[in-house]
């Protein structure tokens, strides 16, 4: 099947599923929930293939463990398409309304975007959480998956659209790319007729290309060079506890951090708790001069580009500060506007580095790895979205939406 012949479909798909209603939907996702679980040894199988491709091209375990689907994570998926079938439906949300001197009602409605074209790499879960995200709000979506990942996510379509067909709504509002050639993607990324909006989901490189190459509007998400700076007034234990969770839980997803930036004044005392944590993991960390002084030569020296650098691997990038203003503006260089944390027992340094640091999440004495829909009570998510148009953070079925005007009158002309 031609790019344009899925985009006429999806189009078509959008149109029955714009004015479906709230029940109907909702045995769709459950039905979808359901299905994934009942297929989930097929599932597992066909992940497999790709894991034994991935390891036979030398794929690092951090990316292994992106792609690896379990029994768990499957049901994670099918939990998470449950939840956002009960959320409350989005679609036909009164936002506001009022009747104009001349007697016209205005109101402002939420209504689907339409048709969402997806571009993503080797994590098979977005197959299913963003076709779930999709058709609560209305929207058909293209998926576009990576390589690495083409049996995995083949399989949780198929599984997918069949349940959704028999659900009563068009199996096409959900449709999966199959080619994993570059030229799909700029297909894809071509798509003007019939695709509404773009979300890259996956590192830097993948978002970076489809922001300079889209013909159609892009949302940008997922690019995660996260920090936590460890203030002067930190609970020493609590900021290795966070630093340890939020780079080794799983080093290889957008929220997990790249960088520590820590006070030279605690320096001497949290640089060596922090490091006894994460040798537990083995995880390589790459420091400036001062870091080095306290810690000895384990500790790779650490170059410009390494606080560029979203790693996805057991790797720390490391520098000792001088002041929060100074943390402050390493974060508004190196980092993509994810999420930063600072770990202090000080009111007004934590009001300060919340008010100053532009990311989509800021966090106090708290682990990063919390930036995720499920996590924020959005149910499943399309992505985090590090731009500041239409939606910032976690998108749920909310970001999913846009907005119309309804006009109702009795015969008003303007004058």
């Amino acid at each position: 099947m031609t790019m344009i012949e899925m985009g006429k479909r999806a189009k078509e798909a959008s149109r029955v599923l714009s004015c479906a209603k709230s029940d109907e939907k909702t045995k769709a996702l459950l039905a979808l929930a359901d299905a994934l679980e009942a297929q989930c040894d097929y599932i597992l199988a066909e992940n497999q293939k790709d894991l034994d491709a991935g390891k036979a091209n030398g794929m690092s375990d951090a990316l292994l463990d992106r792609l690896a689907l379990s029994v768990s994570r499957v049901s994670s998926m099918a939990q998470g398409a449950r939840q956002v079938a009960a959320f409350p439906d989005p679609i036909g949300t009164v936002l506001s309304g009022n009747t104009l001197p001349n007697g016209l009602e205005v109101t402002k409605v939420r209504v689907p975007l339409g048709v969402i074209g997806i571009i993503y790499e080797a994590r098979p879960n977005v197959t299913a959480d963003a076709a779930a995200l999709c058709l609560k709000s209305g929207n058909a979506v293209i998926l576009r998956g990576g390589k690495e990942a083409i049996n995995s996510n083949m399989a949780v379509a198929k599984v997918m659209r069949k349940a959704i067909e028999e659900a009563g709504l068009p199996a096409d509002c959900v449709q999966l790319v199959e080619d994993t050639s570059r030229q799909s993607s700029i297909e894809l990324m071509g798509l003007t007729d019939y695709l509404d909006v773009l979300i890259p989901r996956g590192g830097a490189g993948l978002i970076k290309a489809t922001v300079e190459n889209a013909k159609v509007p892009v949302i940008e998400t997922g690019a995660g060079n996260c920090h936590v700076y460890i203030d002067e007034f930190a609970d020493i234990q609590m900021a290795a506890d966070i630093v340890f969770n939020a780079k080794t839980s799983r080093p290889s997803v957008c929220n997990a951090i790249e960088t520590v930036l820590v006070h030279k004044n605690i320096a001497d005392k949290a640089l060596p708790a922090m490091k006894a944590e994460l040798d537990k993991m083995n995880v390589e960390i790459r420091g400036c001069d001062r870091t080095r002084e306290v810690l000895g030569d384990s500790v790779v020296p650490a170059t410009e580009e390494d606080y560029y650098t979203e790693y996805h691997d057991y790797i720390l990038a490391v520098k000792v500060v001088s002041s929060i203003d100074e943390a402050v503006s390493h974060i508004a260089k190196y980092s993509t506007g994810h999420s930063e944390c600072i770990v202090t027992e000080n009111y007004n340094n934590a009001n300060l580095f919340t008010k100053q640091v532009d990311s989509a999440a800021v966090y106090v004495n708290a682990s990063t790895r919390f930036t995720d829909g499920g996590e924020f009570g959005l149910g499943a998510e399309i992505g985090i979205s590090t731009q500041k148009l239409h939606a910032r953070g976690p998108m749920g079925i909310n970001e999913l939406t846009s907005m119309k005007f309804i006009i109702k009158g009795n015969g008003q002309v303007r004058v």
